[in-house]
């Protein structure tokens, strides 16, 4: 079984959207990632910092889903990083009220032993320097790379997110950063311009309109399911992150044809993840209900086409 290593943020949010609002609610990047990829039949562990206001309960809940959490540190006496944000009526948009870096100022990634050699790395949306971190201490090359930004470190670390850039394989970011990182509004000039950065392959998130995958001259779209009902966006694209790369240690294969099923699979996970506020829907669900999201899927994407 491939080994997968998730490296981001264990976190509180606060979230407040047009159809209601949380308190500190059980949050961050690696925690979606993490939940995401326990669907697939792989081995997964989460770097990441907490201080002891952290709930052992939250912790619990991450191993109960096989997820090793030995590289997550517990502080004492640290709080942990709290972000707030309040989203506009569109739901695409959102004003970031309170972020709280906290224990994750000094964070000092440390890999556990038995994830030095794991096949597959996620690196989630943390400072470049974290993330570069994380790959001097792997013993062995892993099969795959993939990095998840976003504009916030091209605004006020871009020299140390390029360096990392050159590090990938797999960059997955929005419509709106993969245009401020390429200087360019078209997204597959956008993605010729990311590729020569280094990552062979670019994956441009489009919220509610899919993702596209682009590898040299090759593209491929997926469609995002449409939904009746969004209540939180927060956690989608870290849950997109998940299921990409949880399909992709589960199946073992990192080819381009692969990484079609790949992305289909995230796009489906991050679909119930904004149908209930921070975690909810995704420690709801079940198996059953994925595969028969998969089969919309399917049924949406899948057609003849008399010439």
């Amino acid at each position: 079984m491939n080994k997968l290593l998730i490296v981001g943020t264990v976190a509180f949010d606060a979230i407040e959207t047009p159809f209601g609002k949380t308190d500190k609610i059980l949050g961050g990047a690696a925690t979606y990632i993490g939940i995401s990829a326990s669907f697939f039949n792989v081995q997964s562990a989460i770097v990441s910092v907490v201080g002891d206001d952290f709930p052992q309960e939250y912790l619990d809940l991450l191993t109960d889903r096989k997820i090793d959490i030995s590289g997550i540190e517990v502080v004492k006496g640290g709080k942990t990083f709290f972000w707030s944000g309040l989203y506009h009526n569109d739901l695409n948009s959102r004003d970031t009220l309170i972020t709280e870096l906290n224990v994750l100022a000094d964070f000092q990634p440390k890999v556990p032993q038995d994830y030095k050699n794991a096949e597959i790395v996620m690196l989630g949306n943390l400072h470049p320097l974290v993330q570069s971190s994380v790959l001097d201490q792997m013993e062995t090359k892993p099969k795959l790379v993939v990095l998840d930004t976003m504009n916030f470190w091209m605004d006020c670390a871009l020299p140390e997110l390029l360096a990392i850039i050159k590090r990938v394989d797999v960059i997955t970011i929005n419509d709106e950063e993969a245009r401020q990182l390429s200087g360019e509004y078209s997204l597959v000039k956008a993605a010729a311009k990311i590729h020569k950065m280094g990552p062979k392959y670019v994956v441009i998130k489009k919220g509610e309109h899919g993702a596209l995958l682009f590898h040299g001259e090759e593209i491929f779209f997926a469609p995002a399911l449409p939904l009746e009902e969004v209540f939180d966006p927060t956690g989608a694209g870290d849950t997109f992150a998940g299921g990409f790369s949880g399909f992709i240690t589960q199946s073992e294969n990192v080819s381009f044809d692969n990484m079609k099923n790949a992305i289909i699979h995230g796009s489906n996970l991050a679909s119930f993840s904004v149908e209930k506020f921070g975690t909810e829907r995704m420690l709801d669900l079940d198996k059953e209900e994925v595969v028969s999201r998969l089969k919309q899927f399917k049924s949406l994407t899948q057609f003849e086409i008399e010439l």
